[in-house]
């Protein structure tokens, strides 16, 4: 059993990973868009006198793109903020106990994902079919359903990542980076 399920988890951990890349890619493309955006209200206010409407609706839009496309890249890479220094002084002295505590956060952390995703398909059914809007009629506005498929996609594949990691342990535990010290020798 242990073949056969291995070739096709680590299949799926390199998919999720793949997946997590574009979708950092993407949120980061956001950010960029949302410099400019910014910039050119800026300069449209300050050399014009015309600032570009709807502004604040397309920083709120993009604030929560940009969290939940960047989200599972996050977990991915093991960046998610965390305070690990219980695990961190255990680890040298216990590996085996550091190692399963890992697992239990990691699987706790999939079901949160989990519940999150659960919680917010009813909220991107809802907004599809009634095709909801933000924002101030006649000066911009945005269906609300993008922002909650980014949400439930996001949870789904953080979800993903976090089952694969209590399924395909790292190799070595991830230990905190100190910053090194040079002493001037």
């Amino acid at each position: 059993m242990q073949r056969v399920l291995r070739p096709v988890i680590l299949g799926l951990a390199a998919l999720t990973d793949r997946i997590a890349i574009a979708a950092n890619t993407i949120g980061t493309l956001v950010v960029l868009a949302l410099v400019m955006v910014v910039n050119f209200d800026v300069v449209a206010r300050g050399a014009f006198n015309a600032p570009f409407l709807g502004a604040v609706e397309v920083v709120q839009f993009s604030m929560v793109l940009i969290v939940f496309l960047q989200l599972p890249d996050v977990v991915r890479v093991n960046r998610l903020t965390r305070s690990d220094g219980f695990l961190v002084v255990i680890g040298t002295r216990f590996p085996k106990l550091t190692a399963a505590l890992r697992h239990v956060i990691d699987a706790v952390s999939a079901v949160l994902m989990a519940l999150i995703a659960i919680a917010i398909w009813p909220e991107f059914t809802e907004m599809w079919e009634t095709r909801d809007y933000f924002g101030v009629p006649g000066v911009f506005t945005a269906p609300w359903w993008p922002i909650k498929l980014t949400i439930f996609l996001s949870a789904v594949l953080c979800t993903l990542i976090f089952a694969l990691k209590v399924l395909l342990p790292a190799a070595r535990p991830e230990l905190v980076r100190l910053p090194e010290h040079e002493d001037g020798a």
